[in-house]
């Protein structure tokens, strides 16, 4: 032993050197440092190991080229010597030397594929896991796409019936995080969170392994570090390349970031359902309360959630969101964060949501109109509430009595859509339906569509006439006309002579209106249009007299209030106040400010004009007892668009119906249709308003199942049938031995029948008022039979049904229930 080498004790010797005692509890903060340490040293070797590569693949084939061509010198100077001189050359062992040469030289190829076939695939991998590795984005580095603030609107009453955008809430702070939701999230997602060091090779093994057998990805295998950087630092592709950056950045948060400040960060950047980022934003949206006040089955239900935000947000699945916190209970007492005990108590408790419901479908035309509106007002960003103009029960009424008629003869007169706006005589929007149905068609045929109105552009003419000094008295001859290249006729083609203009108003006369129109001037007429609000391009053309310039149906209800109000022009609005978090409000719209009005006397004859219309003109169909109403409506050529405008002292009513691709109707005039739409809306709204009743609900359609009655044996009264009945459809009922009809109500069949017949089985049915062959109301434990099932959903509603049953379907449109969420 030389005296500079380290002195080596026998292995055999007396006292061998103990090993180090291996740590009880590894801290991951140190081994999630040494993992990044690790991966420095990987990307600073891989360099090397690929130069390394490169050359010993270039040596290789530079000595594999010199021994070729020292085989083929051997082999030409065997071939000069004579065979019998050739003296073999031995080795020591007796082994030819020659012949191992040649047969070394043979498997040296092969040796040198199959170490290729190694060594590709091990620095393909190197290289790639390099790649990931240097093009790392920062931490944090990511901007969470999640739409605008969360606007909260309002209907006129203060109702909340919808909301829009992403609530974002509160940053948590150590303080704020309720323990029950800390232990929830890392019960449920991420058990080994304060072990592992931000990757979990168990966990990733373990869902492997369940996916595998069950053919399919049913589990996966990040931790909450993985999912924090992948919500703030990454996108949310699905690739292995995504993958293997989320594993280097968790091992570097977890070497920079304490394990709490990882949960609060995960914590306010995870997804929970309903538009709501981060877990003080779910608490406010679905418990109306911050997240520092949840209990401990509200923390299991948030933690549950995000799983599948979108299919268990509880405004739309309380039942799914509810086992799913069922689950989260378990994993907590399996975890051993709650007892057994305090799992059953949580179970038992009742979660009340505080968050309003879906906005109804039909609702959001007018919602998609004012969103603009609130960021121009608002001028900020942040959370708001928006008290609007909408009406909810003339919105309801709206949306029923345009479906109603579309269904009753829209396939016959080939109608597809309809459009409809109501406003206040101050300019409110009360009601809009902007098409048949929301989720098929978002396009708003109440304001975007521009359409040819017809006859119903002749307000402005003759409104230009009576300025100019005519008179509803003032004469004028119905008769043939020739204007340049244009000879406009009547409908019915007939020409009467003499009539007055209000009389000519009211048949809506064209030959007239094109004399009117050449006397006082198109410009004029356009002049008018402008002042009364319409922006739309209008062709300075004689035909504009009957409409051949397109225009928006808020345009034309807008020009007809400002008749009715005397101000030019009517501004129509939507939106009443905005409220941000501060207690001074962003916007509050102050009352209209005194501006140019129409001149008493051309504003009251055209309202008296406007009243012939309907009370012996082309608007007959929507005259309403006991209602002063005025109106006019409107068909453009071809029958490709029918109108009807009308007015009551404190409403304007717009109404188009047509079809989109702008094809023909089967000679639909705006007399019909139209008229018809108004004279139902009309003749109940009035109701509504004065009543102030709230919407039937097909929430409390059906009541609450009570134990079958008592066999009773008091006696029928006169003209009245009680007993269990018999299901034939969803509108008529077998009664002891008697088919009854109801009243109001057109049957449906198939699982509509079915469930009724499960809900009235032994249960008493009293109808009265009936006789055979006719149809009656009947009574189920006091409440009307017929209006349960239309507000369910069950059926629909006769034309000629009682105004309570006709409420209880239009609610059930909105609602989507029963059939109409087919």
């Amino acid at each position: 032993m030389t005296p500079d080498a380290p002195e080596r004790a026998p292995a055999d010797g007396p006292n061998p050197p103990k090993p180090a005692p291996a740590a009880e509890s590894p801290d991951p903060r140190l081994a999630a440092r040494e993992a990044g340490r690790a991966a420095r040293d990987l990307a600073r070797h891989l360099r090397t190991l690929v130069t390394a590569a490169g050359l010993g693949l270039a040596r290789g084939g530079r000595a594999i080229s010199a021994r070729a061509a020292a085989r083929a010198r051997t082999r030409s100077a065997s071939v000069e010597r004579p065979a019998d001189t050739a003296v073999p050359e031995v080795d020591g062992r007796g082994v030819e030397r020659r012949g191992a040469r040649t047969i070394l030289g043979r498997r040296h190829p092969a040796l040198l594929a199959a170490g290729l076939v190694i060594l590709l695939p091990v620095l393909a991998l190197a290289v790639y896991l390099f790649a990931a590795l240097v093009t790392l984005p920062p931490l944090g580095g990511a901007v969470v796409e999640t739409g605008q603030r969360a606007i909260t609107v309002e209907a006129d009453d203060g109702r909340v019936f919808a909301t829009r955008g992403s609530f974002r809430g509160q940053k948590l702070t150590a303080a704020d995080l309720p323990p029950h939701l800390a232990q929830a999230i890392v019960a449920i997602e991420d058990r080994r969170f304060y072990s592992h060091w931000g990757i979990d090779l168990r966990g990733l093994a373990r869902a492997a392994w369940r996916n595998l057998r069950g053919g399919g990805v049913r589990e996966g295998g990040s931790t909450i570090t993985q999912q924090y950087v992948r919500l703030t630092s990454l996108n949310q592709e699905k690739t292995l390349w995504r993958k293997v950056q989320e594993a280097f950045l968790a091992l570097r948060v977890e070497s920079t970031m304490s394990k709490d400040a990882i949960l609060l960060g995960y914590l306010d950047s995870a997804y929970f359902g309903a538009g709501a980022y981060g877990a003080d934003a779910a608490a406010r949206r679905y418990f109306g309360k911050p997240a520092k006040a949840l209990n401990l089955p509200e923390s299991a239900m948030l933690a549950g959630l995000v799983r599948a935000p979108s299919q268990l947000a509880p405004t739309r699945n309380l039942g799914g969101a509810k086992e799913r916190a069922d689950v989260v209970l378990q994993a907590m007492v399996e975890t051993g964060a709650i007892t057994q005990a305090e799992a059953d108590a949580a179970r038992k408790q009742s979660v009340t949501l505080k968050s309003p419901p879906e906005a109804p479908p039909g609702t959001n035309y007018f919602l998609d109109m004012i969103a603009g509106d609130v960021k121009r007002l608002a001028g900020t960003d942040g959370d708001m509430t928006v008290r609007s103009t909408l009406n909810l029960d003339l919105q309801s009424l709206a949306e029923g009595v345009v479906a109603r008629r579309l269904d009753k003869d829209g396939t016959r007169r080939k109608v597809g859509q309809a459009a409809m706006v109501v406003l206040s005589k101050e300019g409110a929007i009360l009601a809009m339906v902007g098409g048949r149905d929301y989720e098929d068609s978002q396009f708003n045929r109440a304001v975007q569509a521009k359409r040819q109105p017809g006859s119903l552009f002749k307000l402005l003419v003759y409104l230009t006439a009576y300025e100019k000094g005519y008179t509803p008295e003032s004469v004028m001859v119905d008769r043939p006309v020739q204007i340049g290249d244009w000879d406009p006729e009547n409908d019915d083609g007939r020409y009467r002579g003499p009539v007055p203009l209000r009389t000519a108003f009211a048949l809506s006369i064209n030959t007239v209106a094109a004399q009117l129109g050449q006397d006082v001037g198109i410009p004029a007429v356009i002049a008018t249009a402008r002042k009364l609000g319409i922006q739309s391009d209008l062709p300075n053309v004689p035909s504009l007299v009957l409409g051949s310039g397109a225009v928006s149906l808020l345009e034309m209800a807008r020009a007809y209030g400002s008749v009715l109000s005397g101000r030019t022009p009517l501004q129509a609005y939507g939106i009443q106040a905005i409220r941000g978090a501060a207690p001074q409000p962003l916007y509050v719209r102050a009352d209209a400010a005194p501006g140019q009005t129409l001149a008493q006397g051309p504003r009251t004859m055209m309202l008296d004009s406007l009243q012939a219309v309907v009370e012996s003109g082309t608007g007959r169909a929507a005259r309403v007892p006991g209602q002063i109403i005025g109106g006019k409506t409107g068909t453009s050529q071809d029958f490709r668009d029918a109108w009807f405008v009308g007015m009551t002292p404190d409403l304007v009513v717009g109404i188009w119906v047509g079809n989109d691709d702008d094809s023909p109707m089967n000679r639909m005039f705006g007399g019909e249709m139209p008229a018809g739409i108004f004279h139902d809306f009309i003749q109940r709204a009035s109701e509504k308003l004065a009543k102030g009743k709230p919407r039937p609900s097909a929430e409390r359609a059906e009541p609450p199942r009570a134990p079958a009655p008592a066999p009773t044996v008091e006696p029928a009264a006169a003209g009245e049938v009680r007993g269990v009945p018999e299901v034939i459809d969803t509108g008529t009922l077998n009664l002891r031995g008697r088919v009854v009809r109801l009243l109001g109500v057109v049957g449906e069949r198939g699982h509509l029948a079915r469930q009724l017949a499960s809900y009235l089985r032994r249960r008493e049915v009293v109808c009265s008022g009936f006789s055979d062959g006719a149809t009656a109301r009947c009574r189920i434990e006091g409440d009307d039979l017929a209006g349960l099932i239309l507000a369910a959903g069950g059926a629909r509603a006769t034309e000629d049904a009682p105004p309570d049953l006709l409420g209880a379907e239009e609610q059930a449109r909105a609602e989507r229930v029963g059939l109409w969420g087919r």
